[in-house]
């Protein structure tokens, strides 16, 4: 079987590019234009340079009769605070350009990696997400992915184009990128700033057990065609416990502090976040800040049951694999 993925040499690309260099598929990438593609190095793809905010980059990918593509490139950070447009060219139109390029050489099957931003919070923290409710995005990120999935859902509506969507959480694991080791800095530091009591539950995505999700996904396809799935750890954890776990990993949880901020200032951040949102702004700490005390939970049931796929039941040893690579490039 011939795949293409997108957002390699990324977290999650780089990892799905891993897995399935175990297997006899073959593999390509669609890469930026002189991006250091020196971690795919090791494994046996074929890259193809091209850009999907330009569909005219995009056919060579596609010429060499793929059956499955990964869509797995997308931005959740933006670099500067003008870069709030960047949210719906690259998740939502570079989206579209590649289902448009997909539909066009007939791929068999579209496989797109949301985010639980496009569903919103959770109503109540009683009540798990799941894939039936309805989607309620909060944040220009959640827009985004959201109208990125309905154009996902509408190329299959009037083109016949199959999908599968899947909705990963808070990605943790092996590769974590900057925004996690800082997180584990603070920690060390034995002062996180927790937003509200800490009780707000979050779903967490082990990243390689994503990748085994997305695999099944693949391998089943009369099972995931047109079907969305969240996909996550069996259960959501507090807040507490994700900062406790990781100051026990790294040694420091007798001198674990947390500064518990009130909820309030957080709901502040959160309607600073939409308004500069609605201004074409961003500012990565306001966002984070304004859903820190927020419940974001789901049900990762529905994957479990129809992909024969089992999630972490735990956070420790995915983390102690962040831990230990971040040890180990010198991050902690």
């Amino acid at each position: 079987m011939q795949i293409l993925i997108t957002g390699a040499p990324g977290w999650l690309g780089t990892e799905l590019v891993k897995q399935l260099d175990e297997t006899e598929h073959d593999v390509h990438c669609l890469v930026l234009p002189r991006e250091d593609t020196s971690e795919l190095e090791p494994y046996d793809i074929t890259e193809h340079s091209g850009n999907i905010l330009k569909p005219e980059t995009l056919d060579a990918a596609f010429s060499d009769d793929v059956d499955v593509v990964f869509h797995c490139a997308g931005i959740i950070h933006p670099p500067d605070l003008f870069g709030s447009d960047m949210f719906f060219d690259i998740n939502a139109d570079g989206t579209k350009n590649m289902l448009e390029v997909a539909n066009d050489y007939d791929i068999e099957q579209f496989v797109y990696v949301s985010s639980n931003a496009a569903q919103g919070f959770n109503d109540s923290p009683n009540e798990l997400m799941t894939e039936e409710m309805p989607c309620q995005p909060e944040s220009n990120y959640g827009e985004s992915k959201y109208e990125a999935e309905q154009h996902v859902r509408r190329y299959h509506q009037e083109f016949g184009l199959d999908y599968t969507i899947v909705r990963p959480c808070w990605y943790y694991g092996p590769r974590q990128p900057d925004r996690m080791n800082r997180l584990m800095d603070m920690i060390k530091g034995g002062h996180p700033i927790v937003f509200g009591n800490g009780m707000n539950l979050r779903s967490m995505t082990y990243v390689p057990s994503l990748v085994e999700a997305l695999i099944s996904v693949m391998n089943q396809p009369d099972v995931s065609k047109n079907e969305t799935y969240w996909i996550a750890d069996e259960k959501p954890y507090t807040t507490n416990y994700i900062y406790r776990t990781i100051a026990n990993l790294l040694g420091v949880a007798d001198d674990l502090r947390p500064l518990y901020v009130p909820t309030p200032i957080s709901r502040l951040m959160e309607i600073a976040d939409v308004t500069l949102g609605n201004l074409g702004l961003y500012e990565q700490n306001i966002h984070v800040a304004g859903e820190m005390s927020r419940h974001i939970a789901c049900d990762p049931s529905k994957a479990m049951d129809e992909l024969d796929w089992e999630p972490p039941t735990d956070l420790t040893e995915g983390m102690r694999e962040g831990v230990e690579w971040a040890r180990e490039h010198g991050e902690l």
